[in-house]
Parts: C-alpha cells; sequence; structure tokens
C-alpha cells in the first residue's frame, strides 16, 4: 500500500521565513523522482528551485503562482511505494490520507530511499514525521453552534485551502473547519502580522470569529474588533456581532491581496520579495548604526590612463570596478578598524581578518548585493571575472543566499545612475560603505593651472562606534590618493 507524505517548503537558509511561489514545475498525478525540482520559488534573496526529497505520484499541491507561503508550510504531498493491487496512482488535487492511529509505531511503514540533495530543513534520511491530521466530522454529524456563540465564516476558494475534505496546517497546528475557533484548540490565524497586533493590543483571539475561509482570522476581523472595544470604552474582548452584520459594516478582506490595491487616489504595493528586505535591512541600519559621511573630489584621469593602458596590454578586460575594488582593498589593509562588525551582546568591535567584498547591482527584481569571497586575495583581473559572473546570476535570479550574504565591506557604483554624490546606508552589519559617483570631465587646477580633468566625488559612510572622523578620513585620502596616482597601488602589491 503506498504511504502519502508530505513535503513541506523547507528552510532556505540566512534566516528566511517565507518564499512566494513562481512557477509549479509538476503537475497534479506526476510522477517525482527523488531530488527532482518540484517547484519554483521567489526569496527575499533569490529564486530558486525546490527539490522534493520524496520519489512517488504528486497528489496534491498548496499555493498557486503568486502566493506567498511561510517556512514549514505544505508544498505538495506524494504517494510512495507500491499502490495496494487495482488501486490507482494519480490520486486526483484535493485527495488526502486518512489519519493513522497514534502510538503504532510498529505498523508504521518504511520510508523509501532519502534524499540526496540537501537543503536546509531537511536530511538526507528519513522523512520526518507528519502531524496527524483531523479526520473532518460528516456534515450531517456536525454539532449545532452552541448557544450565543457566533456561526463560522463560510469557506472560499483560495490558494491557501487545503485540498478537498482536508485540513491546512500552520505552525499551531491545523487550521480549517476542523480547527476551533474558541476553547482551547489551535487559533486559525496564518499570518504572524495578525497574531502581533492582537498580542500588543491585549486582544484575545479565541473570542474572534473570522471571516476568512474556513474561520480563518483576517487582519481585517482584528482591526474591527479593536474598533468595537474602543466604542465601547476600551474592552478589547469585546463580543462581535452576527458574520452577516459584520460583512455589511465591514467587508471581509481576500486571502491574498493583490499586487496593488488603489485607495484613496493612491496605490498601495507590499513590501516584500526583495523590495521588503531591502526595506528591513535599511531600516535596522538606520536605527543600530551611528553613521556619519565623509566625501571627497579626486582627479581620475590618471586612474583612467592606467586601466586603458592594461587593456591595451592584452588578456582579458579589466572593469573599472575592479580597479576601484582593488584600491579598496590595498584601503583596508591600511585601516582594518572600517571592516569590521559590532557584536552589540558582548559589546565589542570584531575585527575581520577577510575581505568579503560586497558591491550594489541594480536588477529587474530591484537592488541586491553580491559578495566577491576574500576580495583582498584576488588580483584585478580575478575580480573583474569575479565580478562578471555575480552581475550575470543577479540580473537571472540565480544567486544564492550564500551569494548574497557575508559581506564585511561594501562599494557602491552609484556614478552608473549618473549622479555625481550620495550618502550609502551602511548595509548591516557592515562598518562601513564607499560610494564612487560618476567620473566626468570638470575644469581642475593642475599642476598649478586650470584644465580640464576627469573628476569623481568619493564618499565614505562609516559606524562611528568602530572608528572616529580621523581614521575614516585617512581611509578615504588614501582612497583618493590611489585615483590620482595609481602607483601608490604597487607598494601593496
Amino acid at each position: 500500500m503506498a504511504q502519502v507524505l508530505e513535503f513541506k517548503l523547507p528552510d532556505l537558509g540566512e534566516g528566511l521565513t517565507e518564499a512566494e511561489i513562481v512557477r509549479w514545475l509538476v503537475q497534479v498525478g506526476d510522477v517525482v523522482a527523488v531530488d527532482q525540482p518540484v517547484v519554483e520559488v521567489e526569496t527575499a534573496k533569490a529564486m530558486v528551485e525546490v527539490p522534493c526529497p520524496y520519489g512517488g505520484v504528486v497528489t496534491a499541491r498548496f499555493g498557486e503562482e503568486g502566493t506567498e507561503l511561510p517556512v514549514g508550510a505544505p508544498l505538495i504531498t506524494v504517494a510512495v511505494g507500491a499502490p495496494a493491487s487495482g488501486a490507482d496512482t494519480t490520486a486526483p488535487a484535493g485527495s488526502r490520507t486518512p489519519a493513522r492511529p497514534a502510538g503504532n509505531a510498529a505498523e508504521e511503514p518504511e520510508a523509501s530511499e532519502g534524499s540526496g540533495n540537501v537543503l536546509v530543513g531537511y536530511g538526507t534520511g528519513a522523512p520526518p514525521a507528519r502531524r496527524p491530521r483531523v479526520r473532518p466530522q460528516p456534515p450531517n454529524t456536525t454539532p449545532p453552534p452552541a448557544s450565543g456563540s457566533a456561526p463560522a465564516a463560510p469557506a472560499q476558494d483560495t490558494p491557501l485551502a487545503a485540498p478537498a475534505g482536508g485540513t491546512r496546517v500552520d505552525a499551531d497546528g491545523p487550521v480549517g473547519k476542523d480547527a476551533p475557533v474558541n476553547g482551547d484548540g489551535p487559533v486559525p490565524v496564518i499570518s504572524p502580522l495578525v497574531r502581533r497586533l492582537a498580542r500588543e493590543n491585549g486582544l484575545d483571539l479565541r473570542e474572534l470569529t473570522g471571516s476568512g475561509p474556513d474561520g480563518l482570522i483576517l487582519r481585517a476581523d482584528v482591526e474591527y474588533a479593536l474598533r468595537a472595544a474602543a466604542a465601547q470604552g476600551g474592552r478589547t474582548t469585546a463580543p462581535q456581532p452576527e458574520p452577516q452584520a459584520r460583512v455589511a459594516a465591514q467587508p471581509a478582506a481576500p486571502a491574498k491581496a493583490p499586487a496593488s490595491t488603489a485607495l484613496g487616489g493612491g496605490t498601495r504595493v507590499p513590501l516584500k520579495g526583495v523590495r521588503g528586505a531591502v526595506a528591513d535591512k535599511l531600516s535596522r541600519s538606520r536605527r543600530e548604526i551611528p553613521d556619519a559621511t565623509c566625501w571627497v573630489d579626486a582627479d581620475a584621469t590618471e586612474l583612467m590612463r592606467a586601466r586603458a593602458a592594461m587593456n591595451a596590454a592584452g588578456g582579458p578586460k579589466i572593469s573599472l570596478l575592479a580597479v576601484l575594488a582593488r584600491i579598496c582593498t590595498a584601503a583596508l589593509a591600511r585601516y582594518p578598524e572600517l571592516n569590521s562588525t559590532v557584536d552589540l551582546a558582548a559589546r565589542e568591535v570584531v575585527r575581520l581578518d577577510h575581505v568579503h567584498l560586497g558591491f550594489a547591482a541594480q536588477t529587474e527584481r530591484g537592488l541586491v548585493v553580491p559578495v566577491v569571497r576574500d576580495a583582498h586575495a584576488r588580483d584585478a583581473e580575478g575580480l573583474t571575472a569575479e565580478f562578471a559572473r555575480l552581475t550575470e546570476a543577479a540580473r537571472a535570479g540565480a544567486l544564492t543566499p550564500g551569494e548574497l550574504t557575508g559581506g564585511t565591506f561594501t562599494l557602491n557604483n552609484y556614478g552608473v545612475f549618473g549622479v555625481d554624490g550620495s550618502t550609502p546606508i551602511i548595509n548591516h552589519p557592515e562598518a562601513a560603505m564607499l560610494g564612487v559617483g560618476r567620473i566626468v570631465p570638470k575644469p581642475w587646477v593642475h599642476e598649478g593651472e586650470l584644465a580640464v580633468r576627469q573628476v569623481v566625488q568619493l564618499s565614505l559612510t562609516f559606524d562611528h562606534r568602530v572608528c572616529d572622523g580621523g581614521t575614516a578620513g585617512g581611509f578615504l585620502r588614501y582612497v583618493a590618493d590611489c585615483v590620482e596616482q595609481p602607483a601608490v597601488l604597487l607598494r601593496t602589491l
């Protein structure tokens, strides 16, 4: 007899808690092999294909394309092993396997061969034990609602709904028509934002009847209860009106909001994916890091000539970003305070031994910061090749979480946008970022005479906890000296 295993969205690493389904790679009824990719998801870091650790027949999928799922939410169920004689191996969408009796481990069938493709969150051994599912009661045996309690809201179609006759499971247990709204059972809430809103306002979610699918409690339900409580003198456990009256007063929000919703002449754009990750990181940087910025104009004429000479000598072309990166690593060797991070818990500044250089790259998905590992050990040619590889992967959405994290210093070339200067926001938890503006012809005093030279503005934003202005100024001045006289770099080669 086939065993139906549930494959959940694995932990994709680097603190990621959710992912959006971009494209399903299998259909219900398809036969999948161990480690075969079954879905393409987009996280705040990158787009990745998720392989399934089980081989068998896909019996159900959870979530439509565009749906955002938390880590640990079911993705698919797979029928593993030989089917019973005469049984159909292609179960229809929405089919489910009856819950097995608890406490009978001796009768548990052995799992099929494990996965050899490891993602954080599942390994290569036996599949994890499934949570017991709640068997729904037949409609004719459903007990009537208790006196005075509000009936559950009618179920609606939603990508997050469980298959027909099944239940939806979140971190707190089953969510669906079998999940009790009141009493000691799990609360039918999926969104952690809804839980936090209720907790911060002292609202007991077990007192609410959700207006979402299968009685799911939505943010609109919590906000309605809070307004009702305020109208009754601050009670946060105010009784709710009947669902029909609530619908008239407060329309139930859809299970998944559209990408943008016009409201009062404006447009709401969800902060999610790359945009949401950037917003969170920059906000944290502003909250935690007391930053300061200094800047200087530099004559980059000799730097441009030196790069042209290197490229004229043959071999792979050297990018300007690679030359600037080589200058940065030389400057960090002289001023290691800026290649550090602050450990708030220990109240220590941790100076790092290796330079993992991040660089800002604009893509269709938004701004990402790939990281060049051990940049201090690479020459200009090696840096050029790695910049090109990471940039191509970033534009294709193929960067791994490991290639987007772990930077110790960031180089931001915003001159490609045609601007001269900026005050960069530090890429938390780093201690500094160097910004480079466009290189343009400008009047400049050169050797005592006015001349037209290639001028660039350099700006350094630094964490004032790791160093004072003298160190930051010394770093920036050394970078400017290398830009104006590239031969200065020969001392560090």
